[in-house]
């Protein structure tokens, strides 16, 4: 009987490996070069961490179990909350800002469809003990960065910027109250799944206020933070928050990533604990979920027993990731595709020996090296090298025994010299080939 894998998880064959391993490969580069070290955490926790960031309602997102001294745990949904954890454990020893990533596996208990398996890899950025726009830019400016490295224009992608603390201070303003505002986000975030009748009448359930309604609908569809300013009074917390945005839309000019981004207060964000600026981006062409979101969450360590410091972070998933850089184009056969550096081959079975030898002392200077199992002729050997994606073809011959020397060939000119062994190998302790 044939067992097939488990619906919502995928396997990785060597070819959707090299693919996997390119997107993972850039998401470490470019948060190196942003200044983000790396962190991991356990793939278990306890299931109370994602309740109290989340609600009970993450029991059913999630795979739980109860192992044998009766501990309640969880197969972890996303990292968040272990990043907390785990600054919160040595908060006064770590200095600040805390700039981390995060590739983690993680796993969801979520009806499979497109864009959204139950088992997936996020890269996940954060910056911990920075209250300052700057921070919040970087974020998005870090995400961008990685975006544009793997091809994607301003054409494609666009960052959707908004803010909670815009939103709350606009709700407010308009008589929600405190209680209001959590279940108020909820319907808000659904606002672009929604038919605009349905939204609306489920607004209306909550915003009894037939003019308060008219005034949220206009504020989402306020084209720029220029609109805002001229649809409410800038006043108070309205005009911090916009201050704050202003600030974040400057930092991203400065950087050169204007173009991505655009003030979109749709952007609500659904979970509960984003209480600053939040962001999304989207495939400007639409009919894909989000490619990634975000946002800063000044709340979370005091929520895990920490003291209270100010965050903000970013994940990106690779599915979606995926399908957007396919429809484009984008992952690059030749960049995916791993490449042998050297194949070694031999003009007579007589010579297999010395193919051996030279094969181990290649790969001992750190170069990759293969050589064919089968008893096969030259030719075949030079098909077999360039099925492997060969760069070069060592090859052994009777000038190995007369004067110590091999051929170098290069499978992609054709060109190949004979050059002493000692020589060859001597070259190649500068490290490897790129």
């Amino acid at each position: 009987m044939k067992i097939p894998p488990v619906k919502g998880t995928r396997d990785f064959y060597p070819p959707q490996m090299a693919i996997r391993n390119w997107i993972v490969d850039g998401w470490r580069r470019v948060s190196r070069r942003n200044g983000f070290e790396e962190y991991d955490g356990p793939i278990l926790e306890y299931l109370k961490m994602y309740q109290i960031k989340s609600g009970e309602e993450i029991v059913e997102q999630l795979f739980s179990l109860t192992d044998r001294g009766g501990r309640e745990l969880a197969i972890r949904p996303e990292i968040t909350p272990t990043l907390a954890r785990m600054v919160n454990q040595r908060i006064n020893s770590l200095s600040r800002p805390i700039k981390w990533f995060s590739v983690p596996r993680l796993c969801r208990a979520e009806r499979p469809q497109k864009g959204r398996l139950r088992e997936f890899f996020q890269w996940n950025i954060d910056i911990i003990g920075a209250a300052a726009s700057q921070a919040d830019a970087e974020i998005i400016f870090t995400t961008l960065d990685y975006l544009r490295e793997v091809g994607l224009t301003a054409n494609d992608v666009k960052a959707k910027i908004s803010s909670r603390r815009l939103l709350a201070a606009v709700l407010k303003s308009l008589g929600v109250s405190d209680e209001a505002l959590e279940p108020l986000y909820a319907v808000l975030d659904k606002r672009t799944r929604l038919p605009a009748e349905t939204f609306e009448q489920l607004l209306g359930e909550l915003v009894a206020d037939g003019p308060a309604v008219e005034k949220i609908l206009a504020f989402m569809e306020a084209g720029s933070i220029e609109e805002v300013g001229r649809a409410l009074p800038l006043e108070g917390d309205i005009r911090r928050a916009v201050e704050e945005l202003d600030g974040v839309f400057a930092v991203l000019k400065s950087m050169g990533v204007q173009d991505y981004c655009v003030f979109d207060p749709s952007i609500v964000r659904g979970l509960a604990y984003y209480t600053g600026v939040v962001f999304e981006v989207h495939d400007v062409a639409g009919g894909l979920r989000a490619i990634c979101g975000g946002g800063r969450y000044d709340n979370l360590l005091r929520d895990f027993g920490g003291p209270e410091v100010s965050a903000t972070g970013m994940g990106m998933g690779d599915c979606v990731l995926e399908i957007l850089l396919e429809r484009k184009g984008l992952l690059d056969a030749g960049s995916a595709k791993p490449q042998l550096q050297y194949f070694v081959a031999s003009v007579d079975e007589v010579f297999r020996p010395k193919v051996y030898e030279i094969t181990a002392e290649v790969r001992s200077r750190g170069h990759s090296a293969n050589f064919s199992y089968k008893h096969g002729g030259l030719s075949k050997q030079l098909k077999e090298a360039a099925a492997q994606n060969a760069k070069r073809c060592i090859i052994v011959g009777q000038e190995c025994l007369d004067g110590n020397r091999i051929a170098v060939k290069d499978m992609a000119s054709g060109q190949q010299q004979l050059i002493d062994i000692g020589e060859f190998l001597s070259q190649l302790e500068v490290g490897p080939d790129k």
